[in-house]
This record gives C-alpha cells, sequence and structure tokens, in this order.
C-alpha cells in the first residue's frame, strides 16, 4: 500500500502545492482521496492521466472537488474517448453540483464520465480497499475516510474541526493525513478546521503510527503549525505534508 500527497494546500493552490488530493495504490489499483484545484497536472508526475481506477470526495468545497471538471474534458475528449466510467463515491449532491461547476446542463451531466455513488457512514469495498467513511464536523456534509488493504491502513480527516468521529476512523492507523488549517489564537470558529495541535491530540487519542499535517493553508507559517502539533503531547512522528511526498506502506 502506498499513499503519495498530489496536494495538501488549504482552501486553495499554494506556491509549492495543489489543492487536496491523495492517492491510494494497492495491487495495481488507484484511488484518489479529492480532487482539488491544480490537483490533476500534478496527478500526472506520479501516474497515467486515464490510470484512476475510483475517486473519494470528501466533501464538495472547491479546494477538495473542483479538478473532477477537467479530469470530466480528459475522459470525454481525449483520444480513445469513450473511456470506461470511473466511480465516484461522494455526497449525494455531487453530480448536480459539479454539472453546474463546469456549466453544463444536469442530464446529461458528468455521468458521461463518472459512475456517481452517494457516499454515507460505514464500510464498503473499492477494488483492493476496505474505505470506512464517518461524518466529521464541517459546515457542509463532509466524510473523514480510512483506508485498509487488510494490513495496513491509513485514515483521512477531509475538513474537520474536532471529532470523536475521526478519532474512531483513525484508530491503530499506520498513517494519519489530518488537516491543520487553523494557528492557534483567540476565538476561532467551532466546527470548521483544527489547528496543529488538535490534529496531534486527535493522533494521540487514536493511537496513530505517523501524523502528517495536511490541508497547510498558505498564509500561515507552516513551522509554527508544525511547532504547535509537536508540541502536543503525540509521540509518533509528526511532519508537514508535501506535495510528491511518498508513504509506502509495505
Amino acid at each position: 500500500m502506498k499513499v503519495t500527497i498530489v496536494g495538501c494546500s488549504g482552501s486553495f493552490p499554494g506556491p509549492d502545492s495543489p489543492a487536496s488530493c491523495y492517492l491510494v495504490e494497492a495491487d495495481g489499483f488507484r484511488m484518489l482521496l479529492d480532487f482539488g484545484g491544480g490537483s490533476l497536472g500534478a496527478l500526472q508526475r506520479h501516474i497515467g492521466l486515464y490510470d484512476v481506477d475510483a475517486i473519494c470526495l470528501s466533501h464538495l468545497h472547491a479546494d477538495h472537488c473542483l479538478d473532477m471538471c477537467g479530469y470530466h474534458v480528459a475522459r470525454t475528449y481525449g483520444p480513445a474517448a469513450p473511456y470506461p466510467l470511473v466511480p465516484v463515491y461522494a455526497p449525494a449532491d455531487a453530480p448536480r453540483r459539479l454539472s453546474a461547476a463546469y456549466g453544463m446542463p444536469d442530464e446529461p451531466g458528468m455521468e458521461t464520465a463518472f459512475q456517481f455513488v452517494p457516499l454515507a457512514p460505514g464500510s464498503f469495498e473499492i477494488g483492493p480497499f476496505t474505505l470506512t467513511a464517518g461524518l466529521v464536523n464541517h459546515p457542509v456534509e463532509a466524510y473523514g475516510f480510512r483506508v485498509s488493504d487488510g494490513t495496513r491502513s491509513v485514515a483521512y480527516s477531509g475538513d474537520t474541526g474536532e471529532s470523536a468521529e475521526l478519532v474512531k476512523l483513525a484508530a491503530g492507523a499506520d498513517l494519519m493525513l489530518c488537516e491543520a488549517s487553523f494557528v492557534e489564537g483567540p476565538d476561532l470558529p467551532p466546527d470548521l478546521h483544527l489547528t496543529g495541535r488538535q490534529a496531534a491530540e486527535h493522533a494521540d487519542r487514536a493511537d496513530v503510527g505517523r501524523l502528517v499535517l495536511t490541508h497547510l493553508v498558505p498564509w500561515n507559517d507552516q513551522r509554527t503549525v508544525l511547532e504547535q502539533a509537536t508540541g502536543a503531547g503525540f509521540a509518533g512522528p509528526v511532519e508537514l505534508a508535501r506535495s510528491g511526498a511518498v508513504y509506502d506502506l509495505a
């Protein structure tokens, strides 16, 4: 099982990274967790344009799903089109919302390139993976994910405020990709995002093997985010996500 960080910038692409997108691979199967702005270009550094086998969208904010529009173009009008439909596991409103973002009518919409499967809390099989989805705390319908190949597992927070469900999803995971959008300060809004400290506290409660801080908002001092996480009591390795970083969980 291998995890590649395609994009980890929070809210919008940064100078060194696209927005959220994570490539998870096992047994030749390639699955994306989110597909935010700028990630389609960077993805092609790691796999072929048509090598995506499944896509999971944690929620429908643009920085987590907008490059679905560009990928629809690639799979609809590419030189060997039509290509097989890619299953997309996403909140139920995804087909309508993404068609509106692209500027097309609801019918036939993006179903010419994708087969949409509505997300709900629970576990199901995607290729060689068992994916568990759980609702986390964000202003819209938003999911955290746990992905396991039967031997190793990775947890992904998506976007969330403090969340007991995230701790459950991440319990004992080898790798936790956890958002750290906020720097500690007064009057931070609840149920929106985590600080580095809060991300580390979730990782500690979940007893994960390694914590990688993601959704790094470009206007923040990322050294401060990391310092706040490393001082929060989590005993395992902690690092900032970096576009292009690869984690081999074999």
